[in-house]
């Protein structure tokens, strides 16, 4: 009998996403699957759509909010499957993913391979997704992963990876004090208990560009940005433990430098955190720079405003592009709907 595949879905306030996600799920070609989501208490309609997709194989469970980690938690706890697939609310799966993954697992892998999948960024649109690939794109060792990730500063998604139940109970639980990049962390842990990552180029992810309405969004919020640092630090001795070297020291304060104009100006404590902690590696931060589109700000108005105008005004572009891409996607689903009747 071919392996039960569990579908872990976390979902607060994604009544605009939950139906498309849930059926990406359902429509999976890999039969033997479950689905399970929980909703984390959220105020708008998520619950009751959700509910509409109950069956047999698919299970909707809430909670009071408690954050999407103790709702993957929550989530994988009550799960049975010998694989697990994590799928954030605002997702989508093409149809065969699971199914090029498990296939990639009948060529001899053993259940701590870690497999990934390629993925590419839409806002409503699907087929309009952009995939690029990047160097994680590969098969690699943990080390390497991690030394591409943090040097390069280059991320995968929760959705494009397919995890056996042995790998998983040995990552642990997610980190529930983790405000953001809590998934960042997470399978760095992941990563440490595996044998290596097999890259499955067949399969692929739908990720949705979902800008400060997304649970990574971290803005100018305090908490976010002390969450992300803690993050930081645990992915640096995470890496730290599996190779001692210069390499991978200069990759930690490659990633630290990359991610201090996060922190610059408002934080200067997290700030002077992050240069102890390059000093220690053997290397030393600069200022960081903000791009040419608004240095000219900074010069006559400051860092403060020059760092929000950098921040915010991204912001207002991907909104329109967001508006506009809506709208297009409601004028194509239109004509599919008259072409079917």
């Amino acid at each position: 009998m071919k392996p039960l595949v569990s579908i872990l879905i976390p979902a607060f306030n994604a009544q605009e996403w939950i139906a498309d996600t849930l059926k990406s799920a359902i429509g999976q070609t890999w039969q033997r699957k479950e689905i399970i989501v929980v909703d984390d208490g959220s105020t708008d309609h998520t619950l009751a759509i959700a509910r509409q997709f109950a069956s047999d194989h698919v299970s909707i469970l809430t909670q009071e909010n408690q954050g999407a980690p103790a709702a993957r938690n929550k989530a994988f706890s009550v799960s049975q499957g010998e694989y697990i697939q994590w799928l954030d609310a605002d997702d989508l799966l093409a149809p065969d993913k699971i199914t090029k993954q498990m296939e990639a697992l009948d060529r001899g892998r053993s259940k701590r391979t870690l497999l990934s999948s390629a993925w590419g960024r839409f806002l409503y649109r699907s087929h309009r997704a952009d995939f690029a690939p990047n160097g994680l794109w590969r098969d690699l060792s943990p080390v390497e992963w991690l030394l591409r990730k943090m040097g390069q500063n280059l991320h995968m998604p929760n959705a494009t990876w397919l995890v056996s139940r042995e790998l998983t109970e040995a990552g642990g639980p997610w980190d529930t004090r983790l405000l953001t990049d809590d998934d960042g962390e997470y399978f760095c842990r992941v990563l440490l208990k595996s044998d290596g990552i097999r890259f499955v180029p067949e399969a692929r992810v739908f990720y949705r560009m979902s800008g400060v309405n997304s649970v990574s969004y971290i803005g100018c919020s305090d908490r976010k940005l002390e969450s992300q640092f803690r993050s930081m630090q645990l992915h640096i001795g995470y890496l730290r433990s599996l190779e001692e070297s210069q390499r991978v020291r200069a990759a930690c304060v490659n990633y630290l430098q990359n991610w201090l104009i996060h922190f610059y100006p408002e934080r200067l404590d997290i700030v002077k955190q992050a240069e102890q902690m390059a000093t220690e590696l053997g290397g030393q931060l600069a200022v960081p720079q903000l791009s040419w589109k608004y240095s000219w700000i900074r010069t006559i108005f400051g860092w403060g405003l020059g760092k929000r105008a950098q921040v915010f005004l991204p912001q207002i572009r991907w909104s329109f592009a967001r508006f506009w891409d809506k709208a297009l996607s409601r004028i194509e689903n239109r004509k599919l709907a008259e072409t079917i009747r």
